[in-house]
Order: structure tokens, then C-alpha cells, then sequence
């Protein structure tokens, strides 16, 4: 099978945690590209957290971000954006202030918190990124072209509590669903990292079964379902696993790049 374009998770995927890009990583990449297939990142990431990761690549490669709610290349050019509905925006702030649960939002792809402690700290130490302060007034001042919102929590529980609550009250006028044990993503009806990679196909001229995703985690699942090829990482959920067509190797052991050799280069690694 011939493909033409090529989705990848970050965390967990290409990138151990706590690690650089592995250097056999971005080889497999650039391969890849110089074999004439589109490679991309999708990543529940704020835009700027995801930069610099890119940039690593040495290719103007396009990011989706926020789980596919926008698409941007390196340069900054938007390709698609998908934004909550401002007044649904507020309704969500002041639910979660209402119940006490911490949430963030990103208008403009400014990381905005209600208040410093040990989540926001959590968050922008694990993505290099520093946020603002806002209180919970700030984010309601804030509403106007927000991709996504996203709560953090201690534990899984706590995690799938709050999105249950969240289908309850708001029912479809959101997507809500777990990133992550402790994080729980909120956009748009209709937008994940699939309806993303449908929009790349489209404008790359590629057909669904021309398409390859790969990745870890859950909000990883629709686009290895969406693409021609789905592929697991070896440290990926079990859920994850049910939905791919082939598992590689551990992120830590540069599964990816034997992926990338066996199933789209068909070569061995180099």
C-alpha cells in the first residue's frame, strides 16, 4: 500500500515523556517527507506548546492541535479552525466555577487559568509553557475564539465524574472526553483528531485509505479508526489497541520509527 499522508500522536508516540525527540524519531520523519508523504502532529497541545516540537523537525510540517478543533503550519498560517460558541464558552466557565472544578481555556492560544496551584503548575511544567492568572471574571472576558477547554483533575475518577456531568448538562452541544488520566478536553460537536485528519486529506489530495495515524492514547482512537492504516504504540490503553490494525513497539524503545520502516517504508531501519 502506497500512502500519502501520515498523523502522529505526540506524548507517548514521538515523544518519551520527560525526554527529547529521539534522533531515529525525526530520521523516520524526514524519510518519510523525502518519500513524498505528508507528515503531520496531532496533539491535544495549545498551538505555541507544540512549536517548538515542530521546529525540531526542520519542516513546515502542519500541526493540528487543540484534538483537531484548529490546523496550522509551523509558519503560523491557519489551515482550519473550529471554535466554541462564545455564549456556550461562558455557560461552561461558570458551570465549572459553580461545581469548583478547575478549568483552563485558550482563547487566542493564551493559556488562561482561574486561579495558580497545583494544576495549572502541573500543566505548564509539562509543556514548558507559562499561562495567565485571570481569576474567574478573566476567563469570562475571554470567550471569543477558544478551540477547546480542558480541566484537570487528581485522579481517572475524578476524571470520568466530571465528563459525565459535563454530557449531562450540556449534552451535544460539546464533545467531552479524556486526553488523559488526569485531563478532561472539552470542543466542539464533531471535532477530534479524525474530522482533523479529513480535512488534511481533502486538501492533500489523498484518499482516507492513503492515510496512516498513529498513537497512545484515547483521544487518539477516532483518528486510528478514521485512517487506511491505525496504528497503536506498544504503551498505549487497551482501548486503543482494539481499535488499531497493528501494534509497534514502546515509545521508549523507538517504536515509531520501527513503525514508520515496517508498515509505510517497508524497509527495514537504518
Amino acid at each position: 500500500m502506497s500512502f500519502k499522508l501520515f498523523v502522529s500522536d505526540i506524548d507517548g508516540t514521538i515523544l518519551p515523556a520527560g525526554k527529547e525527540m529521539p534522533e531515529k524519531n525525526i530520521e523516520a520523519i524526514h524519510k518519510m517527507v523525502n518519500a513524498g508523504i505528508v507528515f503531520t502532529l496531532a496533539t491535544g497541545r495549545m498551538y505555541s506548546a507544540t512549536l517548538p516540537i515542530a521546529r525540531q523537525l526542520g519542516l513546515n510540517v502542519p500541526i493540528i492541535v487543540y484534538n483537531g478543533a484548529a490546523i496550522k503550519t509551523v509558519e503560523g498560517e491557519i489551515i482550519h479552525a473550529e471554535y466554541l460558541e462564545p455564549g456556550l464558552v461562558t455557560e461552561i466557565i461558570k458551570f465549572f466555577r459553580e461545581k469548583n472544578y478547575y478549568l483552563q481555556t485558550y482563547a487566542d492560544d493564551i493559556l488562561r487559568y482561574p486561579f495558580k496551584g497545583k494544576y495549572s503548575d502541573l500543566y505548564e511544567k509539562a509543556l514548558k509553557i507559562s499561562g495567565v492568572n485571570s481569576g474567574w471574571d478573566g476567563l469570562l472576558e475571554q470567550t471569543e475564539n477558544v478551540c477547546k477547554l480542558l480541566s484537570i483533575t487528581d485522579n481517572i475518577d475524578e476524571t470520568n465524574k466530571i465528563i459525565a456531568e459535563v454530557k449531562a448538562e450540556f449534552g451535544d452541544k460539546v464533545d467531552s472526553f479524556k486526553s488523559a488520566d488526569q485531563f478532561v478536553e472539552i470542543v466542539a460537536p464533531g471535532v477530534s483528531k479524525a474530522s482533523a485528519l479529513k480535512v488534511l486529506a481533502k486538501k492533500f489530495g489523498a484518499e482516507i485509505s492513503e492515510t496512516v495515524a498513529i498513537g497512545d492514547s484515547e483521544n487518539d482512537i477516532p483518528m486510528i479508526k478514521a485512517a487506511g492504516l491505525g496504528i497503536a504504540m506498544g504503551n498505549a490503553t487497551d482501548d486503543v489497541k482494539a481499535a488499531c490494525d497493528v501494534v509497534t513497539g514502546l515509545c521508549e524503545e523507538n517504536g515509531f520509527a520501527d513503525a514508520v520502516y515496517k508498515y509505510v517504508l517497508q524497509s527495514e531501519k537504518k
